[in-house]
């Protein structure tokens, strides 16, 4: 009897103990495929490579950097990777490799690099398509460090900055049939490049030339670095029903210029290279209120020049497309923050409606936006050129007639023939009214 009931003790307590040991790999099993990493996307730009890890649900992380070799190695706790990390690298000149391995309920993924780069890693939340995301950018570092604008003694060509929005890990608003508003505004931009780059006295900078994604600040540091005088860039408006429709115009508020102005000011000895022809004496001047004067002419100036160009590129776009808005809007765009570059965003239409999505997929449209949103610029910039530009040298100024002046004394004063003057401005007669603007040809 004391042996059956010792045997019997025995074999429960190996069952307990197989219980419990059965049950902590469950839980380690399970626990270890709590996460999976589901997919890894690669996004290659001229400054920067972005990686991409969609994962299930909130990435546990830690990272490390390690050299001779480079190599950078994450490691996911209680993660599953499940992509192939073969092919991964192929197309990047940043990451020569991606390997994993397994160990103590971790994934390690170690990234093989050519060089060592400047280097962020941070999760996003689930947003749009996208579910949650460990985000990592490995920056040159020779592009990360500050440069200075420096003053162009002969500006010669007018330099339009062109930023096609969105692209790479951000797509942008998404048509009813799936169009990706990063592809419409690159096809658009790339357009407009072109059109720009064939006028004589006009250039153009991509500000993104690929489908990558180009940080918000790095947008107008940028236009800076390429002495850009004027700034546009290219949207697709989104509404959660396909009923509206339309293009319209967009410039900065001006609450929004006077708090990146009031920010610079709060730091002019680092900043003053950001407020145009005034910079110098931003800096140097000890006297507080006329860097505030000149910080101000700077923004004032800035904010004109959007205007104007906003009110000319609506102008030509009335002409091929519904204007959802016919007047320039004000907006809080990060794009447009800068006081010191002049600057419009130009919403080309709705791709959220069924109609304007197929228009702006159809290369035909696209270009004749880009050639509206060019002919407005150069309209602006050929009736207010800036100085020392080649379009300072053509096309006509503007002269509104005051009391006293005749077409003889105008034809004398600005050296052209009373004909030609007549000519120039349609006019029947040589009787003029006070007010009355007309054009004047230049001479180079």
């Amino acid at each position: 009897m004391y042996h059956r009931v010792l045997l019997a003790l025995t074999k429960l307590r190996v069952f307990s103990v197989l219980c419990v040991f059965s049950l902590s790999m469950l839980f380690s099993v399970s626990g270890f495929a709590a996460n999976s990493i589901d997919g890894i996307r690669v996004w290659p730009a001229p400054e920067n490579t972005r990686i991409v890890f969609d994962v299930k649900k909130k990435p546990d992380y830690k990272y490390f950097t390690l050299s001779n070799p480079n190599r950078l190695v994450i490691d996911f706790t209680h993660t599953k990777n499940t992509v192939p990390l073969k092919n991964l690298a192929a197309n990047d000149p940043r990451v020569k490799l991606f390997r994993s391995s397994i160990n103590k309920g971790k994934t390690r993924l170690v990234l093989e690099l050519s060089q060592s780069y400047q280097l962020t890693v941070f999760p996003l939340a689930p947003a749009g398509q996208y579910g949650h995301r460990l985000v990592i950018d490995l920056y040159d570092k020779k592009t990360r460090i500050k440069s200075t604008t420096k003053e162009r003694k002969n500006i010669g060509d007018i330099v339009i900055g062109v930023v096609a929005g969105h692209g790479g890990e951000d797509p942008g608003s998404i048509g009813g049939k799936g169009t990706y508003e990063k592809h419409v505004t690159l096809a658009i931009a790339k357009k407009l490049q072109k059109l720009i780059n064939k006028e004589k006295g006009m250039k153009a900078v991509m500000i993104r030339t690929g489908d990558y994604y180009v940080n918000l600040n790095r947008r107008t540091s940028l236009a800076r670095e390429k002495n850009v005088d004027f700034l546009v860039s290219i949207h697709a408006d989104a509404f959660h029903t396909p009923g509206p429709s339309g293009a319209s115009v967009w410039v900065v508020t001006k609450r929004r210029a006077e708090s990146e102005m009031a920010k610079w000011l709060a730091n002019r000895e680092k900043k003053s290279e950001l407020l145009g022809g005034g910079g110098g004496v931003i800096k140097n001047t000890s006297d507080s209120h006329l860097a505030l004067a000149l910080a101000d002419m700077s923004k004032e100036h800035s904010l004109g020049v959007s205007f104007g160009v906003a009110n000319k590129v609506i102008k030509e776009m009335k002409k091929i497309t519904k204007m959802h808005k016919k007047t320039p809007q004000n907006g809080n765009f990060a794009v447009l923050k800068s006081s010191d570059i002049p600057s419009i965003l130009v919403e080309t239409g709705f791709i959220s409606n069924h109609r304007e999505e197929k228009n702006l997929t159809w290369p035909k449209h696209q270009q004749r936006l880009a050639n509206a949103i060019h002919t407005g610029i150069k309209a602006h910039f050929l009736a207010y050129p800036l100085t020392g530009s080649y379009f300072a040298s053509v096309g006509y100024k503007k002269h509104k007639v005051r009391s006293g002046e005749s077409l003889s004394v105008l034809a004398k004063r600005y050296n052209i023939s009373m004909s030609k003057l007549k000519s120039i401005n349609n006019l029947k007669s040589n009787s003029l009214r006070i007010g009355q603007t007309l054009k004047i040809p230049r001479t180079g």
